[in-house]
């Protein structure tokens, strides 16, 4: 499945719920399934600035695919970070470079995350496709 498709899927499944207290017990319960952060990746170098809670992101390449990490000590974050995995881990930085995240327009996120939440989504993203665009060249 590619990424533009990991969107559109994940755009789909907010699709069965009814309000946005349900999309959010999803986006929480999301975050429970990431695995285990080492402690030894929470590092200043790992960690993105910009989110009010603390986020941590690693990244390494695998072949031509970039694989990543991430952790947060905030339960929704840790969610918001489940769905970038969903989508953007371990693609080639081309892929990543090329999957503009259309799914925040269209599940209306921005619209629902407080300031400080959408500004770490964003920031999170940042980093992501700053890796991307660093490993592609």
């Amino acid at each position: 499945m590619s990424a533009q498709q990991a969107q559109a899927e994940l755009v789909e499944e907010f699709g069965f719920f009814d309000n946005w207290m349900d999309r959010y017990q999803y986006i929480i319960d999301m975050g429970k399934q990431l695995p285990a952060f080492p402690e030894t990746l929470k590092t200043p170098e790992n960690k993105i600035q910009g989110c009010q809670s603390n986020v941590w992101i690693h990244h390494e390449r695998q072949g031509d695919q970039l694989h990543f990490q991430a952790t947060s000590d905030a339960a929704i974050v840790s969610g918001l970070i489940a769905v970038l995995m969903r989508i953007y881990n371990d693609r080639s930085p081309a892929e990543i470079v090329a999957t503009p995240p259309s799914f925040l327009e269209e599940l209306g996120l921005d619209k629902h995350l407080s300031p400080t939440r959408s500004n770490g989504l964003h920031a999170m993203l940042k980093r992501i496709f700053a890796v991307a665009e660093q490993e592609a060249a």
